[in-house]
């Protein structure tokens, strides 16, 4: 063999070892942008779900509220009616 085959050898071996070590990489690359993905994602529905509580706490206000109005009107409405039946 002349010593530019040998020396091609030699460069097929190291670009075979190269790819082999690259290629792990490779995959870590496309899981990490996999995971960058799926994080932006959670964050915003996360973001999406901190708004939905956010209205629903409101309307927990809101009707708590009425809630109360309606039962001092039933109170009211008790007495009223104990104090016609004369008890």
């Amino acid at each position: 063999m002349s010593r530019l085959e040998l020396a091609a050898e030699r460069l097929g071996k190291a670009l075979e070892s190269l790819d082999a070590a690259a290629s792990p990489l490779a995959k870590a690359r496309d899981s990490a942008f996999d995971a960058e993905k799926r994080t932006a994602h959670l964050n915003e529905e996360r973001e999406k779900l901190l708004a939905r509580v956010a209205e629903l706490e409101e309307e927990v206000r809101s009707l708590s509220g009425l809630t109360e109005e309606v039962e001092d009107r039933l109170d009211g409405a008790i007495s009223e009616i104990r104090t016609a039946l004369g008890r």
